[in-house]
């Protein structure tokens, strides 16, 4: 079995390379933790004085952590707080932090999500199973290439149309790992998702196809350069038009589905990501919490995040490594890996499955809940956590959905257990879609994941570390004529507020009129050209 399979079978549990801090080698059919030397790895609290940040102890470093909070509530209410990320670790971990955030600080702003998603409310519809997927009379694929960022739902939807239990209706802004095994596939250009449904309706083939019955939507983000209101937009409209079908929410992010699940959304009047983002950038967050979130690598727009990161008053970072992001912070707190822990997890169907400690927990790091409940304490409030089975116990009484996933439960069950779909969730608020028309001379940019990318993960894993495959423009060869330069050749991609230098690559599998770029790849920075508040992003490609 070769290292990409353990990444396969990891994110069919649902949890991505983001989440695992260390490399994997498989012996026939076992995993193997193989330690990672890194200089990167947080082994203890850090805390920052002056320019420095400098070993503490854990009493030192969660006093620093609650001063802050309790110094930005002062400062600006809870309001002026914010708690992104959580999808790197368990449920456990993420509820424990999902409590902290809305019950101990009080702020609505907590979200998991990094901007490379649809809405949370996507987990509000009729959601298929994975098997439900594999076995559907139509697949209608409505998001990423799913070789590329869910390999084992690639495999499995591969195998339906192979063995023609399944037609798969694709609608994607560039050809995917499953073109080839699409009955039809449907390019659009982005933006234009809803126009590209409307045409697919009005096609009587494919029409009579939904008809039959038994049809299961994969709906996910597939361009990071252009709004998911399109998306949502043109899953409506599928939705409309076949009212019995079922949804199987296509989100990469590690363990973002039990994450959200369990409480790290928005409250009532909260902010997403980006909108904490844009409020700390106008310098309106008096304190920032980063839960294993690195925004200059995870979020598309660099630029916001950058500014983000600088106009936070303070910041306080639970992670493994120290990224880009956590370097910033004002404290550091030292989480314990993937293998490190014992715990829950949640895949893209809400099946729940237990996760097992392997090794012993690198230095004095702690799992996230019990860094999340030792603040709490500080903070003058007492979770009630002595251990992982209690807050595995304490999400099945409180989460709606998750009553049947106890201990016992999982334990009899090695298949995991099929959460209930959350009715606290709020539905999609369908927006409608205002996207100018293309300058013939500018090119519309898609962005998306690689299956193998800089991810703190990846990055620091030495098996996995030299898989990326770099950033370049990628361009249907008859466009490179039309820009006038050839493959190979490096140029200037100019969008409304930076130019980027990338080298050109031909490939077929671009529609015309669209520049291709993968995300967080070794070279230079494609987030530098996308504005996250842009229905879509142009670009203009010149020769240098």
């Amino acid at each position: 079995m070769v290292q990409s399979s353990r990444d396969e079978v990891l994110r069919y549990m649902g949890v991505d390379s983001d989440p695992v801090n260390h490399g994997w080698l498989c012996d026939r059919g076992r995993f193997n933790f193989e330690a990672v030397k890194s200089e990167h790895r947080v082994l203890q609290p850090l805390v920052r004085e002056g320019d420095e940040l400098l070993p503490a102890s854990w009493n030192t470093a969660l006093a620093a952590a609650a001063a802050l909070i309790t110094e930005a509530k002062a400062a600006g209410g809870v309001a002026g707080i914010a708690v992104i990320g959580g999808a790197r670790g368990t449920n456990e971990d993420a509820f424990a932090w999902a409590r902290v955030g809305h019950e101990v600080i009080g702020t609505p702003n907590v979200y998991s999500q990094m901007g490379d998603g649809l809405p949370v409310g996507l987990l509000g519809l009729d959601r298929a199973t994975i098997d439900e997927a594999a076995n559907a009379t139509t697949i209608v694929l409505l998001g990423p290439d799913l070789k590329e960022e869910l390999p084992v739902l690639y495999l499995r939807l591969r195998d339906a149309a192979a063995k023609q239990r399944s037609r798969i209706i694709e609608l994607t802004p560039k050809h995917t790992g499953l073109t080839r095994n699409a009955w039809r596939s449907i390019g659009y250009e982005p933006g234009t998702q809803v126009a590209a449904v409307q045409g697919a309706l009005a096609d009587g083939a494919i029409a009579a196809q939904l008809a039959k019955g038994n049809v299961v939507i994969v709906a996910g983000r597939a361009n990071l350069a252009e709004s998911s209101a399109a998306t949502i937009a043109a899953l409506h409209a599928l939705l409309a038009a076949v009212p019995g079908a079922k949804v199987l929410p296509a989100f990469r992010r590690g363990n973002v589905v039990g994450a959200l699940q369990v409480g790290v959304r928005p409250g009532k009047g909260g902010l997403d990501t980006r909108g904490a983002l844009l409020a700390a950038a106008d310098g309106k967050i008096e304190c920032l919490v980063l839960l294993g979130a690195d925004p200059l690598a995870d979020f598309p727009d660099t630029d916001l995040a950058r500014r983000a990161l600088a106009g936070a008053r303070r910041i306080i970072a639970v992670d493994t490594f120290l990224t880009q992001s956590s370097q910033r912070a004002d404290v550091v707190l030292a989480a314990s890996a993937y293998a490190e822990k014992s715990g829950t997890t949640t895949n893209l169907e809400g099946r729940v499955s237990t996760v097992a400690r392997q090794v012993t927990p690198a230095g004095s790091t702690r799992p996230d809940w019990m860094i999340a409940t030792e603040l709490a304490l500080v903070l003058g409030v007492d979770l009630g956590y002595g251990s992982v089975e209690a807050v595995t116990a304490d999400i099945a009484a409180k989460v709606a959905g998750f009553e049947s996933v106890t201990a016992e439960a999982l334990a009899a069950d090695g298949n995991g257990v099929l959460a209930g779909v959350p009715a606290a969730i709020d539905p999609i608020n369908v927006v409608e879609v205002d996207v100018r028309e293309r300058n013939a001379y500018d090119f519309r940019l898609v962005v998306s994941r690689t299956l193998h990318d800089q991810a703190t993960g990846t990055a620091n894993s030495p098996s996995l570390a030299a898989l990326p495959r770099g950033s370049a423009v990628h361009l249907h060869p008859l466009d490179l004529e039309r820009v006038g330069t050839t493959a190979g050749t490096d140029v200037k991609v100019i969008g409304p507020r930076s130019t980027v230098v990338f080298t050109a690559v031909a490939d077929e599998t671009v529609l015309r009129g669209t520049a291709f770029v993968p995300f967080n790849n070794p070279g230079p920075n494609v987030g530098e050209l996308i504005d996250c508040f842009a229905a879509v992003n142009d670009v203009r490609i010149e020769n240098l």
